[in-house]
């Protein structure tokens, strides 16, 4: 579990800060650079989650209060050999039940086991025993760093001892089906022979089950059901449904598998081995071992293993496999790196400046496995929802087995309909089902550059009905870039913006910066002020070339009684005004740059029927004239941060749930206000840690993908839920009519849990 407490860095250019500063841009852009330090705090999540911590609101499975305060640890084990959903949802009822742990959450789709409490290590033991009673086959143990590829090949060799047994089974079955007329006693023994095979290992589990009290086990239920066919001399029903549902297990096994191996490869961007250099020599260590200050090589085509800054070499690097970002970027000397990226072209060093636990693979990865442990409330509702379900059917199997055979002396035919209700019982395709669509969906959103920080979140964007977005750093760049170069006479361009380079070529301010990097991009003519004068709150007094030049806003013209009659500005932004020598030469127009894909995706929301808002603290001209460009159906300009937030109740008030979308800086209170606070990931250290959403390519396409992706989710997994339980029920009355066979309910069962597993990675091939 990562920190939520995060500094956000958001840029607000203030106007009376930078007259404050004595600086006289007449800046009307209501947003300013200072940086707010600030709690982001997600009060949605409290309200949805069952348990939250009285201190700080979270839900308990998120609560660090007393994580930090020493008194509980947090340990992450692996369940090995998990292969029932509905059995680990069993095994975390149960160990949430032990005095000593605070929460524990088992996630199916990682086998993760994470337990907070006064010394989780030390309850191993218990968690085994607990694991063991429910899933025999379960082991308990401390997290290791094998690679997804290596697991994957452990489970192969596993499903290769399964489908040995099968196989054998299956020839006895064939050999009792053939021999069935022709030597009875040769039948009956290939029967019993391949029944044992196919199931021994069931019969055996149930046994041992039913001595703990444990009757609604998925192995006693089939058990009893074709036990209940053997009794009856259904020998070939007995065994048949056997190998049906064994085949049917591995099949759901495998696709459990391929889909949990499909989701954690696109986030395991772990490089197992590193090359350090020493002096001259180099030596290949494991990744885990490389230290801060380290000097490694990487070679083109390797990714770069942990976060550092080059020491040696330039090259080109492919970034989208952490932020989704297609096109490569260049890197050079004394430029940071992270992890996880690709290196395209040039052999490069790199000093280490984190370890991998500490580096963007590793918490790109924890990122994701704590989204798979925050649980949706459809999944806590299923969860609850079969441990009645089950109970209620096999009610139902009594009933159907003791009733209507006193009504009607069949007893065989009621019985064998009763034992098909028996094999459907197993709640596991619903169990299973909708956590992997949501974490389909999450990872699904990892490979976009989109961190969903958990299945809540997820869960509530499909919801969502407005997008409210800040301007400055969400829908702009959050630089300001000189735009225009108003000429008012005799004077070029290049002349005026060689000017006023002259007279802000020692400040440090914003707009000062954005006008000498465009004179030395442009290469214009450099000139040197030989006086400057800085007039507080107006703007700068020079003398250039001997003339006397004014650079700044409109007061300072006034107050200088130049006349400005022929000042025309049509373009949005800070204007900066020019005069030499008490003429009026023009000015420069200097505004943030509006992002390239920002159009398109508000386009696309609009398009999803959602109402897409903009709060900002600029003016109202500078506001409409971005959202002009953007086709945002509604702007609130002039607002402060506390303005914001009542602007966004009113917003919620009206429309529904709502999202808002920031850079992580100083939204925070208006975060925390929304259903779903997203950030854009500028800063990605902090970024990571921040908000329910996190878009790592700051790029606004990044918001339609999301909400397509949460409401794809939300429709598959409701689609799993009831597809389920629709079969299972067209099953059951088949079976009261006399028309289904045990051999539909063991597809009821298995067959059913694999379709929908298949269903629910459909969401990572989905096209956005």
């Amino acid at each position: 579990m990562q920190k939520e407490e995060v500094k956000h860095h958001h840029h607000e250019h203030s106007h009376h800060q930078h007259e404050s500063c004595g600086h006289g841009h007449d800046h009307e852009h209501g947003e300013s650079y200072g940086y707010d330090h600030s709690y982001h705090h997600t009060q949605k999540e409290c309200q949805k989650a069952e348990k939250h911590c009285e201190k700080c609101g979270k839900p308990l499975e998120r609560c660090e209060c007393d994580l930090e305060g020493g008194k509980y640890k947090k340990e992450i084990f692996i369940l090995e050999n998990l292969g029932c959903a509905n059995c680990a949802a069993k095994m975390e009822a149960k160990i949430n039940e032990l005095p000593e742990v605070h929460t524990a959450t088992i996630t199916f789709a990682t086998r993760q086991l994470r337990v907070t409490g006064s010394d989780p290590k030390q309850l191993l033991p218990k968690f085994q025993e607990i694991c063991s009673s429910i899933e025999p086959e379960v082991l308990v143990k401390a997290r290791d760093n094998k690679s997804v590829k290596e697991k994957r090949k452990e489970e192969k060799q596993e499903e290769k001892k399964e489908l040995f047994s099968i196989v054998i089974g299956a020839v006895l079955f064939v050999i009792g089906l053939l021999t069935d007329e022709k030597i009875e006693m040769v039948s009956l023994i290939a029967f019993i022979a391949g029944y044992l095979v196919l199931g021994g290992e069931i019969l055996l589990t149930a046994v041992k089950n039913l001595f703990k009290g444990k009757v609604f086990d998925e192995n006693f239920l089939m058990s009893i059901a074709t036990l209940g066919a053997f009794a009856i001399r259904e020998y070939p029903e007995a065994v048949g449904v056997m190998l049906f549902y064994r085949i049917g297990e591995l099949f759901e096994h495998k696709a459990v598998a391929k889909s949990r191996s499909q989701i954690m490869e696109t986030i395991d961007m772990k490089a197992e081995n590193v090359t350090l250099v020493r002096g001259s020599t180099t030596k290949v260590i494991p990744a885990e071992a490389a230290k801060v200050g380290d000097i490694i090589l990487i070679k083109p085509g390797e990714r770069i293993p942990l976060d550092g800054v080059l020491v040696e070499g330039e090259t080109r690097i492919d970034t989208s496999p952490i932020t989704g970002e297609p096109v490569p970027s260049s890197v050079k000397e004394s430029q940071s790196v992270i992890s996880g990226c690709m290196n395209l072209s040039g052999v490069v060093k790199m000093r280490v400046e984190k370890v991998l636990e500490e580096s963007m693979v590793s918490r790109i990865m924890d990122s994701v496995e704590n989204a798979a442990a925050s649980k949706p409330k459809i999944d806590r509702f299923i969860t609850k929802f079969a441990r009645v379900y089950t109970p209620f059917v096999v009610a139902a199997a009594i009933a159907t087995a003791i009733i209507p055979s006193l009504m009607t002396g069949n007893w065989e035919y009621w019985i064998y309909t009763a034992l098909t209700f028996l094999v459907i019982s197993c709640p596991c395709a619903l169990v299973l089902s909708v956590p992997l669509a949501f974490f389909s969906g999450i990872g699904a959103g990892s490979k976009q550059g989109i961190l969903f920080k958990g299945g809540i979140s997820l869960e509530a964007m499909k919801d969502v009905k407005a997008v409210v977005m800040d301007k400055t750093g969400t829908i702009t760049e959050g630089n300001f870039v000189l735009q225009q170069c108003v000429s008012a006479g005799e004077r070029s361009g290049q002349e005026l913006l060689s000017l006023a380079a002259a007279c802000e070529a020692n400040s440090t301010h914003p707009i000062a910066v954005s006008i000498v990097a465009a004179a030395k991009e442009g290469k214009v003519e450099e000139k040197h002020a030989e006086k400057i004068t800085e007039l507080s709150g107006h703007g700068i007094l020079a003398v250039i070339d001997g003339k006397q030049v004014l650079c700044g806003n409109r007061k300072l013209m006034k107050e200088q009684g130049v006349d400005c009659s022929r000042y025309q500005n049509e373009g949005y932004g800070t204007e900066v005004l020019l005069a030499v020598e008490g003429i009026y030469a023009g000015h420069l127009l200097i505004s943030d740059t509006i992002k390239k894909d920002a159009k398109i995706a508000i386009e696309k929301l609009n398009t999803q029927v959602l109402t897409t808002v903009m709060l900002t603290g600029d003016t109202e001209q500078n506001a409409q004239a971005v959202a002009g460009q953007t086709v945002v159906q509604q702007v609130y300009a002039k607002l402060l941060p506390e303005d914001k937030v009542s602007k966004l109740q009113e917003i919620r008030q009206k429309y529904g749930n709502v999202m808002f979308v920031g850079d992580g800086i100083n939204d925070a209170p208006v975060l925390a206000g929304a259903d779903v606070g997203a950030a854009m990931g500028s800063g990605v250290d902090a970024a990571i840690e921040a908000a329910d959403v996190v878009f790592m390519t700051s790029g606004m396409e990044a918001i339609p993908n999301a909400m397509k992706i949460a409401k794809t989710t939300g429709k598959i997994s409701m689609e799993n839920v009831i597809f389920a339980l629709v079969v299972k029920a067209i099953v059951m009355i088949l079976g009261l009519a006399g028309i289904a066979s045990m051999w539909l309910a063991v597809f009821a069962d298995t067959g059913v849990a694999m379709l929908c597993v298949m269903n629910s990675i459909r969401i990572l091939y989905k096209k956005r």
